[in-house]
């Protein structure tokens, strides 16, 4: 089945592609809740490959038309290898790392392969990048993915390190998390503070290129239509968001939430 234009979230050009305004993310799938480990436990066990699969289903279903997952979970992989080879609807960005290949250009290689229609770098390798100011790496993993037809991105945990890149000139979209919660926070680790949000959505107006905001909800810290609220306000009207859904706490959620962005960006005419 393929969805009608008339049935999808309000979208938006992102970078050539046809991208819906809210985007499924992937963190529940691979037991990344930022929250525990009884947590990221409960998560991995609810989703098996049949149930990611029932997901983005539902996520077509209502209307959303784009995926993030990354490269590396290895049930995660499956579930998306078997979702394109059968001719799943939804597009594919792919979180880019080099934890399971021998480098980022061997990473890049593959998810392209598999059928990517876009990347970005995961934010913990360009937040490394960052911190050594390894423009040259920074260069070459994004050289090499345009060469490959695909437009490319990084994410990041700070304002700074996006600011870096962007004055690099060496992306073409900018994955932006609202809670400054990696690598470079101060203590590092999994630390949630809401005065990062406002740091973040000021550095996403800034980027005068796409952005996708991420953790908008602070990995279930925040209630859902307050966190989409606020994220449509406060970043640019060609940005999107990323929003990782667990129904194991509520069945209907993915459509639950694809209705209220629905309803959030109709009612203030923000397609």
């Amino acid at each position: 089945m393929t969805l009608a234009p008339s049935t999808l979230l309000p979208a938006v050009d992102f970078c050539g592609l046809t991208v819906t305004r809210l985007i499924l993310g992937a963190n529940p799938f691979a037991g990344y809740s930022h929250q525990s480990p009884q947590r990221d436990q409960e998560m991995v066990a609810y989703y098996t490959v049949e149930q990611i699969h029932e997901t983005w289903r539902r996520a077509a279903a209502a209307g959303i038309n784009t995926i993030i997952t990354n490269n590396h979970t290895p049930h995660v992989k499956q579930a998306l290898r078997e979702y394109l080879a059968e001719g799943g609807e939804l597009q594919w960005i792919a979180q880019t790392s080099s934890e399971q290949s021998s480098d980022m250009i061997a990473a890049i290689d593959e998810v392209v392969d598999v059928g990517c229609s876009t990347l970005f770098f995961h934010g913990g390798e360009v937040d490394a990048a960052f911190e050594q100011r390894d423009e040259t790496s920074i260069r070459a993993w994004c050289d090499h993915a345009r060469s490959l037809g695909v437009p490319v991105g990084v994410a990041g945990h700070s304002p700074e390190a996006h600011q870096w890149v962007y004055d690099l000139g060496a992306a073409d979209f900018h994955a932006v998390c609202f809670f400054n919660c990696g690598s470079l926070h101060d203590g590092k680790g999994d630390k949630f503070k809401l005065a990062d949000v406002h740091r973040a959505t000021e550095r996403i107006r800034a980027i005068d290129k796409p952005c996708i905001g991420y953790k908008i909800m602070g990995a279930g810290r925040i209630d859902a239509r307050m966190g989409f609220e606020y994220a449509f306000e406060r970043i640019k009207p060609g940005d999107v968001v990323n929003v990782g859904m667990h129904r194991g706490d509520n069945d209907d959620m993915v459509e639950q939430n694809a209705a209220m962005v629905r309803e959030i960006l109709e009612s203030t005419d923000g397609t």
